[in-house]
Formats: C-alpha cells, structure tokens, sequence
C-alpha cells in the first residue's frame, strides 16, 4: 500500500490528509485500485474503486431472494449508481459518491443508514413514518424476508455484484 501524508485536506485546508492507494485481486472481477483519503483534523474521508483493465459500462441487476445472498459480493466505484426500484431509493454517482468493495448486505446497511438519518431530522411527521415503513422493508430484506431488486449502473465499468444470479447488460 502507497501512503502519502501532510497533503492539504480540500475542506479544512490543514496539511492532514493522509492519501492511501493499493492494488488488489477480487475473485471474478480482476485487479483493482483501492484509493482513499483521510483528514485527521476535520475527518473528511473519500473513496475510489478502479479497474486495472478498461471496462465498458455496465448495468447489473441482482435479485435478493433469501439471506445467503447477502453474502454476494459488490464493487462500487464513484461513478455507479445503485438502486432498489421497489423501495423507491438509489444512491446516485457524483462527487461526493464512494467506492467501495462490500456485500449485498453491507449495501442495504449503506441504504438503512441513510435512511436513518433522514428519519431522525425530518421535521414533519409523515416524512418520519415514510422512513420508518421503509426501515422495516430493509430490516426484513437484511434478514433474507422480502425479495428485492438491486440495480448497479456504472458508466465506466468499474463496478460489480460478483455472482453467477446477477444480470449483466451492456449500458447504452
């Protein structure tokens, strides 16, 4: 792992930024670039996912049907957006988007943690109960209850859901 410290972190403008690059195989998908950066100070972080090798863009489509599948894999690169239509929420590609290598898990945790905080500042009460009726739709589907559809667009296809059930289309 490449480390470089005492860089000037964007938001505070301190010398705190720690940058961090690596190179790792994921099984199925190939060489990736692990990037990151940490501030100490203010603790703004941000992170990339890369291919090695170009990739064309991509749209993938994974159905959860009982809790082993929790357990598939999932490469998300800055650029992909991830949607659930069921539950009417994606979290688009942009520049305050992440990458990241988690499971299909550790993607709706990413869903239920946002929707946890839009629950605790709604100010009026029919966006809270909106937030909770949704809570409870990810808590079953976390615990392998409710089918639903997860759909990975990358532009760049740099993305992933490493399984032999996902879907994957060329995105035009």
């Amino acid at each position: 792992m490449d480390e470089i410290k005492n860089q000037q972190c964007p938001i505070c403008k301190k010398n705190t930024l720690t940058l961090r690059e690596d190179l790792t195989e994921v099984p199925y998908f190939g060489k990736l670039y692990l990037f990151s950066m940490e501030c100490s100070d203010c603790n703004y972080k941000k992170s990339d996912v890369e291919s090695e090798t170009q990739k064309k863009p991509v749209k993938i489509t994974f159905t959860i049907e009982n809790e082993k599948d929790l357990s598939v894999k999932v490469v998300k690169s800055s650029t992909a957006s991830i949607r659930i239509p069921q539950l009417r929420i994606s979290v688009t590609a942009g520049p305050e988007s992440d990458g990241y290598i988690s499971n299909i898990e550790g993607v709706l945790d990413r869903f239920y943690k946002i929707t946890e905080g839009e629950r605790d500042i709604a100010e009026d009460e029919e966006t809270r109960k909106k937030a909770k009726k949704l809570l409870k739709k990810l808590w079953k589907a976390k615990n392998g209850d409710l089918k639903l559809k997860i759909i990975l667009e990358d532009p760049e296809g740099n993305s992933g859901i490493l399984s032999e059930k996902a879907e994957i289309k060329n995105l035009k």
